[in-house]
């Protein structure tokens, strides 16, 4: 996912309250309340953050996406927490249109969008003063009507009461708090006071309806007369369309058009299975004077040969690292590769798109980055953004692919729409092969180290020179994110590796082999964790020392890093004996300004893979404001960062993606879930994420075991690549 260009490696950071206008409105009979940066804001279908209705439902208006991560679930918290509405009537909703009112402000506050685990952060204030400001907007009210002081007054569950016996329903009031005076600071709870913020228990609010599979996503979406269409798309990157043939097409049943669009070519028919049956008869050619010919061996040679030259730029330079090196009793020296990933989210990708007769264009879709996607669609619609009307779906996994600058699905939906004359609804869905294939990918990366120690077993110099493509530049976020040649997220992980180091030196060369990148979940760190976890093992190994003592001394000034590897030492039985055949490695790696250890438990089958059998997991990501979701979220990080690392590889033959399905892109399955054990910090620090960071350590932690039971170093991923043979 995506991280903000300002903070990226800065602790998160709380505006002053002094920033927020707060506001609230009366619309219709409901209350709707929520606040707004000093900036203009743009024109907004929704009022705010919170409004809440005659019935007593309440409407939450999410400034992020949820993509199965909670972040729902997080925001209609932090409102019920301060609200005492009643849990059974709360609902959220997308909120988009309106950068003033739904900016990230992890971000600056200048653009909406979801990523970088920064959903908690960006809302642990404004979404909790925009309960209790509703709160005590209804208990004024209350107060007027019945002639009584507010501080009399309580509220539980949707109602407000006094001792006299007088009782009303929030829905009963909204009218008459919405006309009451904004107050300009409404109280927040103690914490020692909250009854849903950190509560162990509370049930997800939509948990009965993904359970029952009531929960619609955009793949799920029927509107009356909606269309679906398939895309032909280049085979090859940097190839564009000249010409095609749908004329056999036409005897496909169902078959309605095909259209060319800026992505390849739309064929459109009345349901999926149809259109895909279409899509088979239809011819293009191609002009690939420009295309990506690469193959996946070649482009690891260009890399090998760049990382020995060294980094053209330099992310972090301390002491002096040529003395450094002159003075170690000792040099170890080792390089890993780590091949490009697909997303491969459950649901692929998908948008629709229809224009109203009101002159309005409804877009559906998982929009990661609603300001982009609405500018996009207006600019191909020709009409105005605030004519553009996101419907913010739920999605059935993301992991960052749907946070796109040039919005690729919105451009294939609206496009298609609009070249069947706004006809009909359409919507654009992608096969599982078009996602691999005409996808994004986590970058491929090189990293070439060297460690020196003295005589004592300390580490006194180390080196770390990157080779791989930057996911930033050419986009809109190059400025804030790339400086002196240097892509924040090709390094991080690496640029703030933790340990004191005192001769330090991480350098990188940024490659542009042509095919298209973008951040993967956790983003760099998911091989720069690799690549130091597994060699500060070494390093440890190479000094004599036991790999949890020899972290610990180097973690001597970053308590937090320290409490969750001691944490997970702690409740792994690190150092006791183990059963025969089962083997301990650790990592641990911060990222998104959260911690994370990890100690995993392998034992080998009998073709010497590991099987992953236990995980212990710490973790600190400062106020939990959902325990079980962070712990759940920790869950399907390690299985997915697990599958990543055994199986996962995107690799190229002549330019063309070679994977296509679940068959030839492997993921973990059902039965290589290890048993995940989960132990959640205690903290009173701001919230930071937990959708990304439980993801870099289990890697490392699952090698540096694979080392311990075969003495072997895996040093190419994943582990099923036939060099670790």
């Amino acid at each position: 996912m995506l991280g903000s260009p300002l903070t990226r490696f800065a602790p998160p950071a709380q505006p002053s309250r002094r920033v927020f206008l707060i506001g609230a409105a009366a619309v219709g009979s409901s209350l709707v309340v929520g606040f707004s940066t000093l900036a203009k804001a743009a024109v907004n279908p929704f009022e705010g953050y919170v409004a809440i209705a005659p019935d007593g439902a309440v409407t939450i208006y999410s400034a992020h996406m949820d993509m199965g991560q909670g972040i729902y679930f997080a925001l209609a918290t932090l409102v019920q927490e301060e609200l005492d509405a009643d849990w059974a009537k709360v609902t959220v909703d997308g909120g988009y249109g309106n950068p003033a009112l739904y900016g990230n402000l992890d971000w600056g506050g200048k653009i909406q969008g979801t990523g970088g685990s920064t959903g908690v952060n960006s809302s642990w204030e404004r979404y909790r003063r925009a309960g209790a400001t509703a709160r005590a907007m209804l208990v004024a009210a209350a107060a007027a009507q019945w002639g009584v002081p507010a501080s009399e007054i309580e509220t539980d569950k949707g109602v407000v009461s006094h001792a006299s016996g007088k009782v009303a329903s929030y829905g009963a009031l909204a009218a008459a708090a919405a006309r009451q005076p904004v107050p300009s600071e409404a109280a927040l709870k103690d914490s020692k006071d909250w009854k849903y913020i950190g509560n162990e228990t509370l049930p997800r609010y939509d948990s009965a309806a993904k359970s029952t599979g009531r929960q619609k996503f955009t793949i799920d979406l029927r509107e009356p007369g909606m269309l679906t269409a398939v895309m032909i798309h280049p085979p090859l990157f940097g190839a564009t369309l000249k010409s095609f043939d749908a004329s056999k097409a036409k005897a496909v049943k169902g078959f309605i058009d095909a259209v060319a669009t800026p992505r390849g070519v739309a064929v459109v028919a009345s349901g999926m299975w149809e259109a895909m049956k279409a899509r088979d008869a239809v011819t293009a050619e191609w002009d690939e004077s420009n295309a990506v010919k690469l193959t996946s061996a070649e482009l690891f040679d260009e890399y090998r040969q760049a990382a020995e030259k060294g980094g053209e730029a330099v992310a972090v330079s301390a002491g002096d690292i040529d003395a450094g090196f002159a003075k170690a009793a000792k040099i170890i020296e080792a390089h890993y590769e780590f091949p490009y990933l697909a997303h491969a989210p459950l649901e692929p990708i998908n948008a629709a798109a229809r224009m109203n007769p009101d002159g309005t264009l409804e877009v559906w879709g998982g929009h990661q980055m609603p300001d982009i996607y609405q500018a996009v669609a207006a600019k191909i619609a020709g009409i105005a953004p605030e004519k553009v009307v996101l419907r913010v779906m739920k999605t059935g996994g993301g992991f960052g692919r749907r946070a796109v600058f040039d919005a690729d699905i919105i451009v294939e939906a609206v496009a298609t729409a609009k070249a069947l004359g706004w006809k009909a609804p359409v919507k654009v869905q992608w096969t599982r092969e078009d996602d691999m294939r005409a996808g994004r990918y986590r970058p491929a990366f090189v990293h070439k180290m060297k460690a020196g120690l003295d005589a004592k077993g300390e580490l006194i110099a180390f080196h770390d020179t990157l080779v791989g493509q930057s996911i930033m530049k050419g986009t809109p976020m190059e400025r804030g994110m790339v400086h002196g040649g240097v892509d924040a997220t090709s390094v991080e992980g690496m640029s703030n590796q933790p340990y004191a180091i005192p001769n330090l030196r991480i350098d990188l060369t940024t490659t542009d082999p042509k095919i298209p990148v973008l951040w993967w979940r956790s983003v760099g760190s998911t091989h720069t964790a690799f690549a130091l976890e597994v060699f500060i093992d070494e390093i440890a190994q190479a000094a004599g020392k036991d790999p949890v003592a020899f972290r610990l001394a180097l973690l001597k000034d970053k308590p937090r890093h320290s409490a969750v590897l001691r944490l997970a030492a702690e409740k792994a039985g690190w150092g006791d004996p183990l059963p025969k055949g089962v083997f301990r490695g650790v990592a641990v790696a911060e990222s998104f300004h959260t911690y994370v250890a990890q100690i995993a438990e392998i034992s080998l089958d009998n073709n010497g893979t590991p099987k992953v059998h236990r995980v212990v997991c710490a973790v600190d990501c400062g106020i939990a404001v959902n325990p079980d979701q962070v712990r759940a979220q920790m869950e399907g990080g390690i299985g997915f960062g697990l599958g990543a690392i055994l199986k996962s590889q995107i690799t190229l033959d002549k330019g063309k993606v070679v994977q296509g399905n679940f068959d030839d892109y492997q993921v973990l399955q059902i039965d290589e879930m290890p048993k995940v054990e989960v132990y959640v910090v205690k903290s009173a620090e701001l919230p930071t994420g937990a959708g990304e960071p439980g993801v870099p350590p289990i890697g490392p932690a699952v090698a540096n075991a694979y080392f311990q039971a075969t003495g072997k170093r895996i040093r190419i991923l994943p582990f099923s690549n036939p060099q670790n043979a």
